[in-house]
């Protein structure tokens, strides 16, 4: 799970691109970087830490230029901190720059042909930069002029299919000639197209979610389609041709369940109204498995299950409470690196407000419970805050498998649903009973008859690949690699590039 954001404009773009980035900031909390391009050179700022933490003042006034694209990031693939901090750049055709969001499934297999065959050295460990240089050489191939045209963008980003497998939304930019933009041919990892009419020229925005378009004053074209490329070139004009042969809309839907904010719209659905849905499911799931229930109060684990956690109050006709006070001061836990740093954040990030738990029988809400770290801690936490009886209802269905499409969840040993039963897990989290959504109820809860979308990506909760390519091997070397057992934080300096 990335972040990333890309402008063409009229005037200087690097304050949008911190403003869109801070927007996005969920989307990844390792590092941040923006390139722009400035008369035909190429100005690249990128660092470990938080968006506020990487820019000052005077790198957004050096990052000078009328388009620019940029990127945040947590690790999956490759290790943490500046080392791989985004975007990568290649000089080779024009000077490319490029940011990516997802996670390429043959990897290994790209980074081989392009040493190999291609002649292309890979400087880290992270596929964003294979995706790059596999980009850099099919265009190379097309023994591309002086003057880069749409079709030769649109002929290198086909190749690029015929070659990738896996998910990945990209946003490059070429240097002096203009932005560029893909998704995969299925869909997996989001983006969008926004426009703003000055009323004398028009600027265009690609993002990976909605919400950064809204904040920037851009109006919501419409989302890229699966495997399509979009091209704006210095003038302004936005080409876009379909480039693969056989794309399949297929959206991740942990996007809808944790990782997108609910006020964003992908793939023409209301992160904020599935969430309402996926609430009202679990309410009537409860009243399956439990009718003689005796919740006094409802209690949501902030933020992102607060929007279910209200509809699953209303619909049991049960209290609604804040029964914790956040910290904003600490990242997303689940996508921490490293089971202790998780254990510590948790207590740290959250608080609980006693009078709320203090001799009632309550429900906590997750959106999900991944490694059961959180959850643990946080019903231990209600029993001392006063709670008589503590209950867990889950709005996502159990996490039995791992992510490889770009979400933290390499490893099957630290999902806590992994060859467990719910009662099982119900025992290891120490809650008195446990409730999951089913795969049925979430899949209808996203999809919507309004906008309805055949298939969803769901791997880790029903083990179902979709690209088709992933099996127990790749897997077992995905654990090697990407485990808390098997990743080592790498620390680094910044740098500040004109090249």
């Amino acid at each position: 799970m990335c972040g990333i954001i890309g402008i063409v404009g009229r005037e200087s773009v690097s304050t949008r691109l911190y403003d869109g980035l801070t927007l996005l900031q969920h989307r990844g909390q390792d590092a941040a970087g923006i390139a722009t391009c400035h008369e035909g050179k190429l100005v690249l700022r990128r660092g470990a830490g938080l968006v506020r933490d990487v820019f000052r003042n005077n790198d957004i006034q050096r990052l000078e230029g009328r388009m620019g694209i940029a990127h945040v990031r947590y690790p999956t693939a490759g290790t943490s901190g500046q080392a791989e901090a985004q975007p990568f750049y290649v000089n080779s055709p024009y000077g490319i720059v490029m940011a990516h969001n997802g996670n390429l499934t043959n990897a290994d297999v790209l980074q081989r042909e392009l040493f190999e065959s291609d002649l292309r050295h890979i400087n880290t460990s992270s596929d964003s930069e294979v995706l790059l240089n596999v980009f850099a050489h099919e265009l190379q191939d097309l023994k591309p002029s002086t003057h880069l045209t749409a079709d030769m963008i649109f002929a290198t980003v086909a190749a690029v299919h015929r070659r990738c497998r896996g998910a990945y939304a990209v946003i490059g930019m070429v240097v002096g000639r203009g932005v560029f933009a893909f998704r995969d041919p299925l869909g997996i990892r989001p983006m969008v197209i926004g426009e703003r009419d000055t009323g004398t020229h028009k600027e265009y925005c690609l993002a990976s979610e909605s919400v950064a378009l809204q904040g920037l004053g851009f109006s919501l074209l419409r989302d890229v389609a699966p495997g399509e490329a979009v091209y704006i070139d210095m003038e302004g004009n936005l080409h876009t041709e379909q480039c693969a042969q056989n794309p399949v809309l297929s959206p991740c839907i942990f996007e809808y369940v944790y990782l997108a904010r609910p006020d964003s719209i992908i793939d023409n659905i209301s992160v904020y109204k599935s969430r309402l849905r996926m609430g009202e499911a679990l309410a009537r799931r409860i009243l399956i498995e439990r009718p003689d229930h005796d919740i006094d109060v409802v209690i949501p684990i902030p933020d992102t299950s607060r929007t279910s956690a209200l509809e699953v109050a209303f619909n049991l006709g049960v209290k609604y409470r804040e029964g914790f006070i956040k910290n904003r001061y600490i990242g997303r836990t689940f996508i921490m690196p490293g089971q202790q740093l998780r254990k510590k954040s948790v207590r740290q990030k959250l608080s609980p407000i006693e009078l709320e738990f203090n001799g009632k029988n309550v429900l906590l809400v997750d959106d999900s419970i991944v490694r059961g770290t959180t959850s643990g801690q946080i019903v231990e936490m209600a029993r001392d805050a006063g709670a008589k009886k503590v209950y867990m209802a889950s709005a996502a269905p159990p996490v039995r498998y791992p992510n490889v499409y770009g979400i933290d969840m390499p490893a099957v040993d630290e999902l806590i649903a992994h060859n467990r039963t719910t009662a099982e897990i119900q025992e290891t989290i120490g809650a008195d009973w446990l409730v999951y959504q089913t795969i049925e109820d979430l899949i209808e809860a996203v999809r919507y008859d309004k906008n309805p979308i055949e298939n969803f990506e769901s791997s880790c909760f029903s083990g179902d690949y979709v690209t088709g390519d992933v099996d127990v091997a790749y897997l077992t070397t995905l654990e090697k690699q990407r485990s808390d057992n098997a990743k080592k934080i790498q620390n680094g300096g910044d740098d500040l590039l004109v090249l």
